[in-house]
């Protein structure tokens, strides 16, 4: 039989498919493949500007009301470079692609999966949006209330939509709803590592990775106070009266008499609104940095006119130092996950860079004559944003 020598485009293939198979929360979110980042006389630095929707006023009458549009946008910075680095020998430059999957590139993937996806799953601390079941097994009505959010946020109604289980809100849940997952295909291929299947609008997944959350120091009753009313439009931080106790990036509030308004009507919903710590506080009186920023009028308004009034107590998600490991309702385009292509090196003996459904790798070999080995490396090089956290929502149960 003939030797089957594996060539530098079929490994890389081979591993891109590997790992976006193991990737089931990078492969449910928006991928911004883009392939400027190595083009010779096109390099565009580190980041990739995403515009974000524009908002505006409805008027009421005749008469002409024209309102400028203002752009926003958000960044995404293409940072993190990760890799595995493998010895070939001859022999395996020989084998059939299928036992070089399983023998080389399988292992070596899962690990480079396992901490791509570690990272990206760090954008959970992020989203403002939660469903406090604190002390309760999650339950198919918490599910729903997460579903709930997201429409109330205008998450399209599509196929986009997933829910990242943690492992005990799995077993919790899986046992009771086990003949709701009908899905055939789904069923079928099973492809995705901890795929479950489709119900209730939404994907669902296992995911071992996802992070526990601490708290901070304060207690549901946190005992702060606004000092000073905030009501400017995009204001991202509040003054807070005296007091010992802590905040954890992550941590979820509310202000009293701060409700959240319909995205498009800006009626009153009734609902306080949300709001997540953005960097950790001391404690004492300061400046408690929160999104989402707060606007009080115009197209972008998110909260009622009064914003966060002057003594206006703030109640915090969660009891004091608390852990709790958060499952993850979310629509595709929360969150964004860009790969670049790296450079190729030159007169090398074996490389290639392919990209696979937005994302990007890189392996180059070379021969190491002193030790007759072929030491090679595959890289990826990524980025990963939250864009839009109105889309997303915590689960917080046990």
């Amino acid at each position: 039989m003939a030797n089957s020598i594996l060539t530098p485009t079929a490994v890389t293939r081979e591993a891109l498919r590997i790992l976006h198979q193991k990737l089931n929360f990078v492969g449910s979110i928006n991928r911004t493949y883009d392939d400027s980042f190595a083009k010779s006389g096109a390099k565009i630095g580190d980041s990739l500007k995403i515009r974000l929707p524009n908002q505006y006023v409805v008027r009421s009458g005749a008469t002409l009301s024209a309102q400028d549009t203002t752009e926003s946008s958000t960044t995404l910075q293409i940072a993190t470079q990760k890799g595995v680095d493998l010895n070939f020998t001859s022999v395996d430059l020989t084998l059939s692609l299928d036992d070089f999957s399983k023998r080389i590139l399988d292992p070596a993937m899962s690990v480079l999966a396992a901490n791509v996806e570690a990272d990206a799953l760090s954008m959970a601390l992020d989203v403002y949006n939660n469903v406090n079941n604190i002390g309760s097994a999650i339950t198919f009505n918490k599910l729903m209330m997460s579903r709930k959010v997201l429409n109330d946020n205008l998450a399209p109604m599509d196929s986009n939509r997933t829910v990242l289980l943690n492992t005990q809100d799995n077993v919790d849940l899986v046992d009771a709803l086990k003949g709701l997952f009908q899905d055939s295909n789904a069923i079928k291929e099973q492809y995705k590592e901890g795929s479950m299947g489709r119900t209730g609008g939404f994907d669902f997944y296992e995911n071992t990775l996802m992070a526990n959350q601490t708290t901070g120091s304060a207690a549901a009753s946190t005992g702060y106070t606004v000092n000073g009313a905030v009501t400017a439009n995009g204001s991202a931080a509040v003054t807070v009266q005296t007091g010992s106790t802590t905040f954890k990036n992550g941590d979820v509030f509310t202000v009293a008499g701060c409700n959240r308004v319909h995205p498009e009507s800006k009626a009153d919903t009734g609902v306080l609104q949300q709001f997540v710590v953005t960097a950790d506080y001391a404690g004492g009186a300061g400046s408690l940095a929160f999104a989402p920023a707060i606007y009080t009028s115009g197209g972008r308004q998110n909260v009622v006119a009064a914003g966060l009034a002057n003594s206006a107590a703030l109640t915090k998600i969660g009891a004091a130092n608390g852990v709790y490991k958060p499952s993850l309702a979310f629509h595709k385009d929360a969150f964004a996950f860009a790969t670049a292509d790296l450079v190729m090196p030159s007169g090398v003996d074996f490389a290639s860079r392919q990209a696979l459904d937005g994302l990007s790798m890189r392996i180059v070999r070379q021969y190491d004559i002193n030790n007759d080995k072929f030491p090679c490396r595959l890289d990826i090089l990524y980025g990963y944003k939250t864009i839009r956290a109105e889309l997303a929502a915590r689960i917080l149960s046990n």
